[in-house]
């Protein structure tokens, strides 16, 4: 009975729906095999598309306890990208050039994940200590930010071939996709950070209420920070995944719309919008029946754009049932 006051249960209860309709009615939907050395399979290509989504719903969790917003993850996604692109592919009067790396993959990810957290810098500093509202702060990056990165690619698809780097996106380590490893490193650190440190609790006195975690000795200022920062390199490192699997720097459509669906994710997992107490799990949660939805819809034959229209529902949904006024008046209906 506990378990289903959880914000958690009805996200859980959504995604075993979809899993229980593929079980009857898509047949090989549970198969999994192994081939050339990596796991195949819908469910594994589940988790692993869904491993960007999830590693943004990681620090959008923490910036939404704050009882803010960030909207410009997906820019900083594509400016990632592009800097990693252009580090690899070295094109012709590109800035990025008089940055010599000699090809190390370890390099060009630390200076791609270095510009990301300048941008959390950016957007933490003008809602921490310039007090401008989070949805209008981040909405200059959204817009600037995928500029910087077609100025970056001078507005062209940046190709390159570098399987090292490449592997990120496509290749395999004990047979899961890197990707899936790359996001269970992030939701590690991140979780050791939020429920093993006084961190977590900082951030939700924040969300809570600024005022008194002020008075109590928490610096919201440098928490509302840290947070935007923490945000801003996890989407950086998410951007990296998209330009190594299709081995190109795509500045137009790299993490476009990707800000919506890991807020959806949070929002879907538990956390309050309004800020305060958070779930990173449910995040996790929320982006996986996301993704569940997406590939089953898709097997299904139908179209793009009916599958956002059913993915808006859904959303709309399972909303509704973890709002407690929903719930009571649902559950009086039932007893009457």
């Amino acid at each position: 009975m506990k378990f289903r006051q959880s914000n958690l249960f009805w996200p859980l209860m959504a995604l075993l729906g979809i899993l229980l309709f593929n079980l009857i009615l898509t047949p090989g939907f549970f198969h999994v095999e192994m081939r050339d050395g990596r796991l195949f399979g819908s469910l594994i290509d589940i988790v692993n598309r869904a491993a960007p989504v999830m590693i943004l719903s990681l620090g959008m969790t923490l910036v939404i306890a704050t009882g803010g917003v960030d909207l410009s993850v997906g820019a900083v996604m594509a400016i990632a990208g592009a800097v990693a692109g252009c580090l690899i592919a070295r094109p012709e009067g590109c800035i990025l050039n008089a940055l010599n790396v000699h090809g190390s993959i370890p390099a060009i990810i630390a200076v791609a994940l270095f510009v990301a957290l300048i941008c959390g810098i950016f957007n933490g500093f003008l809602v921490s200590f310039l007090e401008i509202q989070p949805i209008v702060a981040t909405l200059l990056l959204m817009v600037a930010g995928r500029g910087v990165a077609q100025l970056l690619t001078d507005g062209q698809i940046v190709t390159f071939n570098d399987p090292k780097f490449a592997a990120l996106g496509s290749g395999s380590t004990f047979a899961i996709p890197n990707p899936i490893w790359l996001f269970v490193i992030a939701a590690i650190l991140i979780g050791l950070l939020a429920r093993k440190s006084a961190y977590g609790l900082f951030v939700e006195a924040v969300g809570n209420n600024p005022v008194a975690s002020r008075y109590s000795g928490i610096n919201a200022k440098n928490v509302k920070l840290t947070v935007y920062v923490i945000c801003a390199v996890l989407a950086g490192l998410a951007g990296l995944i998209p330009t190594a699997d299709i081995k190109g720097a795509d500045a137009n459509n790299v993490g476009l719309y990707l800000e919506l669906d890991a807020i959806l994710a949070v929002a879907i997992g538990g956390t309050s919008l309004a800020g305060g107490r958070f779930s990173i799990a449910g995040s996790i949660l929320g982006a996986i029946l996301m993704q569940s939805l997406t590939t089953t819809i898709l097997t299904r034959g139908v179209s793009a754009e009916i599958t956002l229209i059913l993915k808006a529902a859904v959303v709309v949904i399972v909303a509704l049932f973890q709002a407690p006024e929903f719930r009571a008046r649902f559950a009086r209906r039932r007893a009457a």
